[in-house]
């Protein structure tokens, strides 16, 4: 097959499948909807991690700290399939749907390397900053909420915005348990037509077009953070 017919096929299988049965608006919305799901469930549970790890409670520092090297030291892939055989077990829910199992492995995984982003964020801040706090009588608590996370936001924001780009790029493991995404448009289109090359120029396409748009608005964001700064 030469390039000008990929590119035609690639032109094709756009018009027909993705645009006329809309299959790419369906495909993208899924990956959108469980990429949030997922930066937004790892953000608020890797924050209470981070802080967790930082108490002087040992047990819950040696829970969380296993929690996080489990996480990041297996494979995504093999945190989906537990996800999806495991979990609706425990919970006693077998009924549960491979969309839901798919968000809560790729959350618990994102909390995971949130919770290190942030705590590298809050250990980047000085601890001047933290002693002269409480000299001036603010609690540990107020300290922490007042003057060292809005500091450690600026400081980890970048990589929050990296995690956001990756997340995006993970979902397509999602099409394992065909739960929609773009990968997903991907795998049920080359069961019609075949054509596996273009279909995966057109994927790329899509992905990139993604995560370039998404890294471009995450620049205009920190930028204006760092003016207000």
């Amino acid at each position: 097959m030469t390039l000008t017919e990929i590119l035609q096929n690639m032109w094709d299988i756009f018009i027909k499948y993705y645009i006329g049965a809309g299959l790419l608006w369906s495909g993208i919305g899924y990956t959108l909807l469980l990429s949030a799901i997922t930066v937004l469930a790892g953000t608020v549970l890797g924050s209470l991690m981070a802080l967790g790890k930082r108490t002087r409670f040992k047990p819950l520092v040696f829970v969380i700290t296993a929690f996080v090297e489990v996480l990041r030291g297996t494979p995504m892939l093999l945190q989906l399939y537990v996800a999806y055989f495991i979990i609706p077990m425990l919970l006693k829910m077998p009924g549960l749907s491979p969309f839901t199992s798919v968000a809560i492995a790729m959350s618990l995984n994102s909390a995971a390397y949130v919770s290190e982003i942030i705590r590298s964020g809050i250990e980047a801040v000085d601890k001047g900053q933290t002693e002269a706090a409480r000299a001036l009588g603010l609690t540990g608590k107020t300290t922490m909420l007042k003057i060292i996370l809005p500091q450690a936001v600026k400081n980890i924001l970048p990589a929050l915005g990296n995690e956001f780009i990756t997340v995006i790029k993970e979902t397509s493991l999602a099409s394992t348990f065909f739960v929609g995404d773009l990968m997903t448009t991907y795998k049920v289109i080359n069961g019609f037509t075949f054509q596996t090359v273009p279909v995966l120029f057109d994927m790329a396409i899509f992905y990139f077009l993604l995560t370039f748009s998404l890294s471009k608005l995450l620049g205009v964001f920190e930028r204006r953070m760092k003016k207000r700064a």
